[in-house]
């Protein structure tokens, strides 16, 4: 995988636009930070891992990258306040 910088994607654009068609990514740093991955569309749903730190402890089996947010993992949770109530607080606390 390529690391380029913003000049020079950006003066180069067409070139890695190819790069990319033919199945290569490439890292877009910002005065040495990756700040984006340019990828051939639809290869990968699992999200980038942030930090080289993280990738290593992936490689090794010690940590696992997030996966694609789903809604339905989460259970729905019951309601803290009865319908009304909240408003009636934010009322009473702006009127202090």
């Amino acid at each position: 995988m390529r690391a380029i910088g913003i000049r020079e994607l950006k003066n180069r654009l067409s070139h890695y636009v190819r790069l990319v068609r033919t199945g290569e990514s490439v890292l877009v740093t910002d005065r040495g930070s990756v700040v984006a991955e340019l990828r051939p569309a639809g290869s990968t749903t699992q999200p980038a891992v942030p930090s080289e730190g993280l990738a290593e402890l992936a490689r090794r089996g010690e940590a696992t990258p997030g996966g694609a947010h789903d809604p339905a993992l989460y259970a729905p949770r019951p309601r803290v306040l009865a319908p009304g109530q909240l408003e009636a607080l934010l009322d009473a606390e702006r009127a202090e």
